[in-house]
């Protein structure tokens, strides 16, 4: 996408795995011939692809059908999960940028006590709950401001760890003698840090919508040697700052909030590069990313 890759971006910047998951279609499945067409059109080796897609199988996180190019990939629960839980964290950013709140001023509790035993398990369990946007009171106990029991209830169950993992609320919770909410979260997440890779974000794309309105007032158009490294390119920077991010409610961020002006870029930068693509039928990549601003005025 013209005007939107970094300088200092190579292929070698591009997290094959973001590449994999970023081409999976509604089911969970990848395929062989659009992840090596959009490999080849970033930069990014077929070994790499292959090494990559290895890893992926060997992780169980899918399951190969076919070979070379004409194989798909079928993604497994755990990869299934990743993929839900991205496209709800993308719904619930949106939902709570155009709402402008969301907190019912209730914070919930996770506490779990595994075994060393089932390490792997418990190492496991607890990236779920941290990609859920939970922060550490103490060993075993993480908390959020979210009604997350469905998803931490179901992660559990997925790794069969229920036995060991409790959920809880409250309305008045005191951390080292401070109650106030919006303090609070600012002791329990990095957000000024946050703030700041955002606002980098921004700094970099924010003339890109205007870039690509012009193209398309002088009726020119993206190749998808300009349009696919592009989209990738944005989203690695994109998913810096977005993969890092609890989404707290509006009610407990600093304002203005950088998040939201970020992914509203990224929402414009998305929706004038579809339309500038010179080829409307390539492989589509994001699609989750794509539902999540279909609604947005």
């Amino acid at each position: 996408m013209t005007g939107t890759t970094d300088s200092a971006a190579t292929a070698e910047a591009i997290p094959t795995r973001l590449l994999v998951f970023g081409l999976a279609h509604h089911d969970g499945s990848v395929h062989g011939s659009d992840l090596h067409t959009v490999a080849a059109a970033c930069g990014v080796t077929d070994e790499s692809v292959r090494s990559c897609m290895r890893r992926l199988v060997a992780e169980g996180l899918f399951a190969r059908e076919g070979e070379g190019r004409a194989a798909v990939y079928r993604a497994g629960p755990a990869a299934r999960s990743l993929l839900d839980v991205t496209h709800q964290r993308h719904l619930l950013a949106y939902a709570q940028d155009a709402a402008g709140r969301g907190w019912d001023r209730r914070w919930r509790l996770v506490t779990f006590a595994i075994p060393e035993s089932r390490r792997s398990a418990r190492d496991a369990f607890r990236d779920h709950v941290l990609a859920l946007g939970g922060a550490a009171l103490q060993p075993g106990v993480y908390l959020s401001p979210h009604p997350w029991e469905p998803e931490i209830v179901a992660g559990a169950e997925r790794l069969d760890l229920s036995q060991h993992v409790g959920t809880h609320s409250t309305d008045d919770l005191v951390v080292g003698g401070e109650r106030d909410p919006r303090r609070l979260a600012a002791s329990l997440w990095p957000l000024d840090e946050l703030a700041a890779r955002y606002e980098s974000f921004i700094a970099t794309y924010g003339e890109v919508p205007a870039e690509l309105e012009q193209m398309r007032r002088d009726g020119r158009r993206l190749s998808e040697t300009d349009f696919l490294p592009g989209v990738l390119h944005l989203a690695v920077r994109f998913n810096d700052c977005f993969s890092s991010d609890p989404l707290l409610p509006p009610e407990l961020l600093p304002r203005p909030w950088p998040g939201r002006a970020a992914r509203d870029l990224l929402a414009r930068c998305r929706r004038l590069g579809v339309l500038a693509r010179e080829n409307s039928s390539g492989p589509a990549l994001f699609r989750v990313f794509d539902e999540a601003i279909s609604h947005l005025p």
